[in-house]
């Protein structure tokens, strides 16, 4: 089980990302942190509300209950903090505690909202800030990338290459209703761009997230606190693959950390080992992989199009 942490604002880097490390570490667990390094403009998010699905989302995960009503003034009523320089040692924590960090983005919303459109010019200078961000605090080069909002364009794709990572997760394998795999066989792929195979690897999410499933009505049981813990677990009884989880700062690092502790603790009793996208990485690096092209979907819980799995056109050792 691959833990995939998405930290997307101040208030998650200061607060919710030390609680994580705390209960990872209490079960020797290991995961990837994926930072956002620059500006937390979480406010400008609200431009969203016209987008179909974005208020039924609200209802049902309690946005300003988990982000907190200050953060979603940043950005708008209130100047959005630097992440990268006002939380510099709270990254450098994660890291001494043992655990891998890659880069989530260099300001969440605009990258979010922006990239699917936006050209090979912006993007590289998006992305290479956040990197330069990541090696001034700490010291090392990034290694690897989860696009913030599983949202990416060709370029960016391109960019993991150029800066030489050998893996990255920005992206999710499609879902059917109830949360399991639309196609059993999906997971590790290369990417193709046309006629190119980019020469990283993805390694995409596999599972829903927890905003994602509260509030639905599945098979007939409406998901709530009290419930999705057995709910995801029941997706992965049996232990018969390899599974990528995204978690969140905000949610599972805060109020939803009581169902975090369930999950970690039902998944060592399936048999799995909790580890980081580096670990998965060594595990499948020289298998041959299928190659996928660049597709975008909708995914149940979720409002909009996001990266997700294509149809594999052919298999490629990496």
């Amino acid at each position: 089980m691959v833990l995939k942490i998405d930290i997307d604002t101040y208030r998650g880097t200061r607060e919710g990302t030390l609680n994580l490390v705390r209960m990872l570490s209490a079960h020797q667990a290991g995961a990837t942190f994926l930072f956002s390094l620059g500006p937390d403009h979480t406010g400008w998010a609200l431009r969203r509300a016209l987008r179909p699905g974005f208020f039924s989302k609200v209802s049902r995960t309690s946005v300003v209950e988990h982000y907190g009503l200050k953060t979603l003034m940043y950005g708008t009523l209130l100047p959005g903090p630097d992440i990268g320089k006002q939380c510099a040692a709270e990254l450098r924590s994660v890291q001494a505690a043992g655990f891998e960090c890659g880069i989530h983005t260099w300001d969440h919303v605009l990258w979010q909202d922006n990239v699917a459109q936006r050209d090979a010019g912006w993007t590289t200078r998006m992305m290479r800030k956040a990197a330069a961000r990541f090696s001034q605090v700490y010291g090392v080069a990034p290694r690897t990338h989860g696009a913030a909002g599983w949202q990416m364009n060709a370029a960016a794709f391109a960019e993991h290459d150029t800066a030489g990572y050998a893996y990255a997760s920005d992206g999710r394998c499609r879902l059917n209703d109830d949360g399991t795999l639309a196609n059993p066989a999906d997971g590790p792929h290369l990417l193709s761009d046309g006629a190119t195979v980019l020469k990283h690897v993805q390694l995409p999410t596999t599972l829903p997230t927890l905003d994602e499933l509260l509030g639905r009505e599945i098979n007939g049981v409406t998901v709530s606190t009290a419930n999705i813990a057995d709910f995801l677990l029941q997706l992965t009884a049996g232990a018969t693959r390899d599974h990528v989880y995204t978690l969140h700062a905000e949610l599972e690092g805060q109020k939803l950390a009581p169902i975090f502790e369930q999950l970690l603790a039902g998944w060592k009793a399936q048999g799995y080992q909790l580890a980081s996208m580096a670990d998965y990485y060594q595990k499948v690096q020289h298998q041959t992989l299928p190659v996928c092209p660049i597709s975008w979907g909708e995914l149940p819980g979720r409002s909009g199009q996001l990266i997700v799995q294509g149809e594999a056109r052919a298999a490629s050792r990496n």
